[in-house]
Formats: structure tokens, sequence, C-alpha cells
């Protein structure tokens, strides 16, 4: 039975690092607008338990998209300076989208693979109770 419980947290491992992925992408999205607002990312690592690794995975802590912000021309911007420029977001809206249809597949996938490890669970202790 180890072996199902060892799945079923791999699989809600990956269900969660995918949830805070999509977190993470909401808030870049709403804040699309908001000047000097840097796209927030993350990554994902396997986790390794007694020297092995283990399958699961862990989110790494929100990494801010580095480099120049875009400079945009709007002199009546409160936040503009003496030739009328403020920074602009870096946070693009494809790529946002694009991650989030990718973020929900992968929760997608690891939802369908964590139901039916639940069920073939369910199934052996059927038979197990024959």
């Amino acid at each position: 039975m180890t072996e199902f419980s060892n799945a079923l947290s791999v699989l809600s491992s990956g269900m969660r690092g995918q949830g805070q992925r999509l977190r993470h992408i909401a808030e870049n999205v709403a804040n699309a607008d908001t000047p000097g607002y840097r796209r927030k990312t993350i990554t994902f690592r396997e986790t390794v338990e007694d020297g092995r690794r283990s399958g699961a995975i862990e989110a790494s802590p929100v990494q801010l998209k580095k480099g120049e912000l875009p400079r945009i021309h709007d002199p009546s911007h409160p936040m503009a300076d003496a030739q009328g420029y403020h920074d602009g977001s870096n946070v693009e809206l494809v790529t946002e989208m694009a991650d989030a249809r990718e973020a929900q597949r992968s929760y997608e996938a690891n939802l369908k693979m964590f139901e039916q490890v639940r069920r073939m669970s369910a199934e052996l202790f059927d038979v197990l109770k024959r």
C-alpha cells in the first residue's frame, strides 16, 4: 500500500505546485498595468527524502523577472518624471495566458492520475475483503 500512498503524495505535490503557479499568473495578469510591477515566476525542484529522490516536487521561492522595465511616456501620470516618463510593467499577457494553459493542463493531468490511483486502491481493498 505504500506505493499507492507514495503515488498520491507525488501527485498531490504536483497539484499544489501548479495551483501555486496559477495564483502567481493571476497576480501577474491583475497587475499587468501597474507601474513598476515585475512579473513573478516560480520553478519546481524534486524533493529528496533520506537521500533519495521522492518524485514529489516543491516550488522555489518567488522570483521576479529581472531586466529593464519599459519606459512609458505619459506626462499626466502621477509617477511621471520631469520628461513625462514612468516605468511600466514587464508582464506580457500572451506569455501569461500560455503559462496559465500549461499549468492548468498539468494540474488536470495530475488530478486524473490521482483519481486513477485512488480508484485502483479502492478496488484493491475490495479484492482483499473477499
